[in-house]
């Protein structure tokens, strides 16, 4: 049974995810597609560097063709926030994108975006779920030769983001930046745009490669360690990097240091707030996961904090609804006011390179400079895998009520998304078991490093003794 999870559907190449398959996906999208709007405004269809991507994309034109709706194919592989972002400039019904993230380069995958732009809500992917289960054979055959309409992603998006980051600040700061691009779709948008504003840019893994070097996409602390090298060999003010279809960023500083997204997140925060006209009542977004850091800041520009559960797509719908300035999640997923309700790692870099230009400070300086403000905190992340004797008793436990944790009395449980435990001086712990894999990620935070790891620590006992 084919499932749409936290941000699509994904599945290893040539197992699950087979032409067939993606056909039987696609024909089940365009149905709820056509449902809700005119055909001809289009779907648009796009791709990540990935293995036959461009097959995958074909393919796909030719079924949303099959199915009545005017195909939109993007010229190239292309960021997925680029993809949102064309969908709201087309106003098209919506986009079917072949990318499987940051997951390994075994994997593909479909994200569906509907016409706002935004990543498709649990009530939508059910029915694109019931719809792929109404499938037949035939739906799964290929799709008669179609025209398709070929669009220009690139251009509009680097003119839009344009609009949002002063090319005159970033030329001005006389900036030296390493950029990872992880073989991946942020080459020549990231780079580009730093490029033409005046800075120096120092590139990586700039050229597609569907293997991705044989390294992960993924833009964390354990992939960044040539990125890290490059900026202390090459004396950079900063690192950058995206992973593979350029949702999320990954963010060093000048001594090569891997920067927590979520300390990132509060810099744009204050960023963003800080720029707010006065009786603007809205606030700031966070998922359960991400630092209470974002409460804190939010609440010296006097900001309202909305919590939800992990999926970017719960922070997409209060950007739509106009309650939220920005909104970000502790895997390095942000977007802000104006922009589209989906995680962009290229702003995000953007932003952050001009807050380095513009203050002529290191990440590290502006972060303990914003601490001195509003608190410290020490926010980390540890998965632990499950056997399935564990997973079960895992559950049993994670339904408890617990009055302690780790020597310290549980204040209160949100269970807003898995079991977060509330304790004394602003700690917390939270489980949340994978949806998709035998894993429990372990989220904790206080205002000391060596508690906060007491806490992890306390954590993983916690889970491996259930």
């Amino acid at each position: 049974m084919i499932r749409f999870g936290t941000s699509g559907w994904r599945a290893v190449l040539a197992e699950e995810f087979t032409f067939a398959n993606a056909r039987r996906v696609v024909a089940a999208i365009a149905r709820v597609a056509r449902a809700s709007g005119d055909p001809s405004r289009g779907l648009l269809v796009a791709r990540d560097t990935r293995f036959l991507g461009e097959r995958f994309v074909a393919e796909a034109a030719r079924v949303v063709a099959r199915e009545g709706i005017r195909p939109l194919v993007a010229d190239r592989d292309a960021p997925t926030p680029v993809v949102a972002y064309t969908i709201r400039r087309l106003k098209a019904l919506g986009g079917i994108n072949f990318t499987a993230s940051h997951n390994p380069p075994e994997y593909n995958g479909i994200k569906y975006s509907t016409a706002d732009g935004a990543p498709a809500l649990p009530a939508v992917t059910a029915a694109v779920e019931a719809e792929i289960a109404r499938t037949t054979e035939l739906d799964a055959e290929p799709a008669p030769t179609a025209p398709s309409v070929p669009v220009d992603l690139r251009g509009p998006y680097l003119l839009e983001i344009s609009r949002r980051i002063s090319a005159q600040v970033l030329g001005r700061g006389k900036l030296k930046v390493a950029v990872d691009a992880r073989f991946g779709t942020s080459r020549g948008y990231l780079d580009t745009f730093l490029e033409k504003a005046g800075v120096e840019v120092v590139p990586l893994h700039t050229h597609r490669d569907p293997a991705f070097g044989g390294l992960s996409p993924q833009c964390d602390e354990e992939n960044l360690g040539e990125l890290a090298e490059t900026v202390r060999r090459a004396g950079c003010r900063l690192g950058l990097s995206t992973d593979g279809d350029a949702d999320r960023f990954g963010v060093l500083d000048a001594d090569g240091t891997y920067v927590n997204p979520n300390l990132c997140l509060m810099l744009l925060a204050d960023r963003i707030l800080n720029r707010r006209n006065p009786g603007d009542a809205r606030g700031v977004a966070r998922s359960v996961a991400t630092t209470h850091g974002l409460d804190a800041v939010a609440a010296s520009h006097g900001a309202p904090v909305h919590v939800t559960p992990v999926g970017f797509k719960y922070i997409g719908e209060l950007l739509l609804n106009g309650l939220i300035v920005m909104g970000g999640e502790e895997s390095a997923g942000f977007t802000m006011e104006g922009h589209v309700p989906e995680k962009d790692g290229i702003l995000a870099g953007l932003l952050l390179a001009e807050l380095v230009a513009a203050s002529g400070k290191t990440i590290r300086a502006l972060v303990e400079e914003l601490f001195r403000k509003v608190g410290r905190f020490v926010p980390k992340r540890l998965d632990t895998r499950l056997t399935s004797a564990l997973s079960a008793s895992l559950r049993r436990r994670l339904a408890e009520d617990p009055s302690s944790f780790a020597g310290l009395k549980v204040a209160a449980i949100d269970r807003t998304d898995g079991q977060k435990l509330l304790l004394p001086g602003g700690r917390w712990i939270l489980f949340r078991p994978s949806g998709t894999e035998p894993v429990v990620r372990i989220y904790a935070e206080s205002s000391d490093e060596r508690e906060t790891d007491r806490l992890l620590e306390a954590a993983k006992k916690y889970v491996l003794e259930s």
